[in-house]
């Protein structure tokens, strides 16, 4: 858990518990760890409106909670059965969750995902193809609410040994068995095979960490400068995605040849090139024609997966600078490649606000902990 949050601080962690074995045991768990470490907690609980029990079932939930000294909420989301029902109730549940865990000051929510969840993970995204058979992160963003998943490492069935151990009780989901469910599907068919490599991808991030720290240097305008050729592969990957704005990384098979042929090039909508009077090395940004569109400019509006706007100051727009960049050249020591990609604020006559008052926040940051400059 420790290596998912802020070092030094008391923990202050919301629980998403859905009743089920693993976030059960993740709240009782959290709870041993806060108590330990002098931190405080709460578990929130989802109650989608899909099954006739559901709400009985997350009153229970609350009730089992309550009784082992738990504070819990349930938040009713009523969804409407339909196409994707699964991503969609994932995303309606993360989103309601982070929003009630900021607005109780929680900005930590951890999720039960667990090593099973990740092996299905890997599976399913294989079979998409482009983006490669990446499992999930142990620490994500969602608006400004982090997510974390401690028990990736760790089997659903431990976890329900470990309830049985201690006396708590929890809900099955009928919809867990449904073959109506892709990620059903490859739970049944992936029984017996060994499970996904979480320490591996553990081991990947710590390597990749520690490279950032001793030998890249990243900014908070959303660019690194690195000695690309001794970089790993791992902390290569993780950069692209982080500086590209993506949720998932390239492939694998992508970044060994980039690697292996260091060369000016463009991969997941970041441009390599050499860093120049930056110093020695490689600079890594975004590329500037693959930047999204504006987005109207309001309080904390979102661009490009990658910047958040803080004060929108009456203008209209919220964008690339672009061409703009030539009026601004030499602004802060930046090379054109990184002005170009940088977000501005316009009005309705194209008036110009450079720099805007962003912040820099990719999906998932470049390690486990949050982007630092």
């Amino acid at each position: 858990m420790e290596r998912l949050l802020p070092a030094g601080l008391a923990p202050r962690l919301a629980v998403a518990v859905s009743g089920g074995a693993d976030s059960t045991a993740l709240a009782l768990l959290t709870q041993d760890y806060c108590r330990c470490w002098g931190g405080a907690m709460v578990a929130l609980i989802a109650d989608h409106g899909l099954r006739e029990e559901a709400a009985g079932e997350a009153r229970l939930t609350a009730g089992r909670l309550a009784a082992r000294g738990i504070e819990s909420h349930v938040l009713a989301l009523n969804l409407r059965p339909g196409s994707a029902m699964q991503e969609r109730a994932r995303h309606a549940r993360h989103d309601a969750l982070a929003q009630m865990a900021a607005a109780k000051g929680f900005l930590h929510l951890a999720l039960g995902h667990h090593q099973d969840d990740q092996k299905e993970t890997v599976a399913m995204r294989a079979r998409r193809g482009p983006g490669g058979a990446e499992g999930m992160a142990g620490w994500s963003a969602r608006n400004e609410v982090v997510l974390i998943r401690p028990l990736l490492g760790i089997r659903s069935a431990v976890l329900r040994d470990y309830l049985r151990e201690v006396g708590m009780e929890w809900v099955e989901d009928p919809s867990n068995q449904s073959m109506n469910f892709e990620r059903v599907r490859i739970r049944q068919a992936s029984e017996g095979m060994p499970p996904a490599d979480a320490a591996g991808r553990v081991a990947q991030e710590l390597e990749a960490a520690d490279f950032l720290a001793r030998r890249a240097r990243l900014y908070p305008e959303g660019y690194a400068v690195l000695d690309a050729t001794s970089a790993p592969p791992a902390a290569l990957s993780v950069l692209i995605r982080t500086i590209g704005g993506q949720a998932y990384a390239p492939r694998r098979e992508a970044v060994l040849r980039m690697a292996a042929c260091l060369s000016a090039a463009t991969l997941g909508g970041v441009r390599v090139a050499p860093a120049g009077r930056l110093g020695s090395g490689w600079l890594l940004a975004r590329e500037p024609a693959a930047c999204a569109p504006p987005v109207p400019a309001a309080s904390h509006a979102f661009w490009d997966g990658r910047f958040v706007l803080m004060e929108p100051q009456g203008m209209a727009s919220f964008g690339a600078l672009g061409r703009d960049a030539a009026a601004f050249r030499g602004f802060g020591g930046l090379p054109s490649l990184v002005l170009r990609g940088l977000p501005a604020l316009r009005d309705v006559s194209g008036n110009i606000i450079f720099p805007a008052p962003v912040i820099f926040r990719p999906p998932i940051p470049a390690t486990a902990r949050p982007f630092q400059a």
